[in-house]
């Protein structure tokens, strides 16, 4: 980085001060810009590109910010547009291509927003396409498909195989750009730990007479299930965007009374869906009236008590990129018993080889994240970091300092 970093304290009250308030003027914009100081409007830059939410204040603030904000919103909204393009290019050729190898993929989360028309083009940003095949028996097909549309494997996790263009692209580290290499995953199921215990709600997502090609969820109850899982997921991470409660938001506009039974209507022999009151809270915290109030009481029931008090409590800030602080369990309050607890602290002090392999092969293939020096410090030197001083995340200051290296620039 080739800029001076304010102190810590400082900057994790910018970055509070600044996602709060742009969270709210997203929702209901008032006339006024606010009256930041330079550095807070360059840290706003940061939080809106992390929130993915920098093209959809544009299109919805009243007022009008300082040159350089003015600037970023109109550059992030272009690149957008563009990019959003290339999105449904790909997807084109994507649904060509599974045809062709005879295999049908659900287009997840992000595509099958796009597919709704929830946003104008270029609203809503996605750093990857993710496709559900049907069975695993298909991923020969699947990798086949990669290459048909130029992509090869980058890496695999426990959970997903990553595929990149064959064509290497310079990363730009601040918001939306069309030039930003555009990711294929592909699942061959979707679940989360939460915070070990792992759910998954594959079946569910499943269309019953799926057709070669991309498809669609079975139903929009099937596609909330998704995205409340993916938040739960990231939150419990204090990785959640407020582009992702932006979506449930808008969403649930869609849903009505048979959507919203059929989403909380477990099958006999799966769990309630505890996990699901979390997401939908903050959503409702952020987007007063999206969610009917006898969905948050029915969903409060079986989440855990401690969960429901840190929800309370907790901010936009505290549960997504904003929050700048690495913390040592972030996802205590998910545990549903004391053995469950202890467990995932085991897991973050001793982690699998799985789990170690999986987070050396997500940074060998993102060099960017080694210039900060963190990923290639050992374990237990970075489990004495989280405990007895305040480590700051590698990708938020890596945004932050994108941000004020453009301001040093102008």
């Amino acid at each position: 980085m080739n800029v001076e970093i304010p102190p810590f304290k400082r900057l994790a009250a910018a970055l509070r001060k600044t996602t709060e308030h742009l969270a709210r003027e997203l929702v209901r914009s008032s006339d006024a810009p606010p009256d930041w100081t330079e550095l807070e409007w360059a840290i706003a830059r940061s939080v809106a590109a992390m929130q993915g939410t920098s093209t959809l204040l544009a299109n919805n603030l009243r007022w009008r910010g300082p040159p350089a904000w003015q600037l970023f919103l109109a550059e992030q909204s272009e690149q957008s547009v563009l990019r959003d393009a290339r999105i449904g290019e790909l997807l084109q050729r994507l649904d060509a291509a599974t045809q062709h190898a005879e295999i049908g993929c659900i287009a997840l989360k992000g595509a099958a927003l796009r597919a709704l028309g929830l946003y104008r083009p270029g609203e809503r940003p996605m750093g990857d396409v993710d496709l559900l095949v049907r069975r695993a028996s298909d991923l020969p097909s699947a990798e086949a498909v990669m290459r048909a549309v130029q992509y090869r494997e980058a890496y695999t996790t426990q959970r997903h195989a990553i595929y990149e263009p064959e064509r290497k692209a310079v990363v730009h580290d601040l918001g939306e750009h069309v030039d930003n290499p555009l990711r294929i995953e592909i699942h061959t199921e979707v679940s989360e730990p939460l915070p070990v215990r792992m759910v998954d709600i594959t079946p569910r997502l499943q269309p019953v007479n799926a057709q070669l090609g991309l498809n669609a969820y079975p139903s929009t109850a099937a596609l909330m299930l998704h995205l409340l899982l993916h938040a739960a997921g990231n939150m419990l991470a204090h990785a959640v965007r407020q582009i992702q409660l932006h979506d449930i938001a808008q969403l649930a506009r869609r849903l009505t009374g048979g959507d919203w039974h059929t989403l909380i209507a477990t099958p006999r022999r799966e769990e309630k869906l505890w996990w699901a009151f979390a997401p939908l809270a903050l959503t409702e915290r952020y987007y007063p009236g999206s969610i009917p109030p006898e969905i948050l009481r029915e969903l409060r029931v079986p989440c855990p008590l401690q969960l429901r008090l840190a929800i309370a409590r907790d901010t936009l800030t505290d549960v997504s990129w904003s929050n700048l602080r690495i913390h040592a369990f972030p996802g205590i309050a998910w545990s549903r018993t004391p053995v469950e607890a202890l467990r995932y602290v085991r897991s973050r002090v001793v982690p699998s080889r799985k789990s170690m392999a999986d987070l050396q092969a997500c940074v060998q293939a993102a060099p960017q994240l080694n210039r900060i020096p963190w990923y290639g410090i050992p374990h237990h030197k970075r489990i004495a970091r989280w405990l007895f001083s305040h480590p700051p995340r590698v990708q938020t200051m890596m945004s932050v300092a994108a941000a004020l290296e453009t301001e040093s620039a102008r």
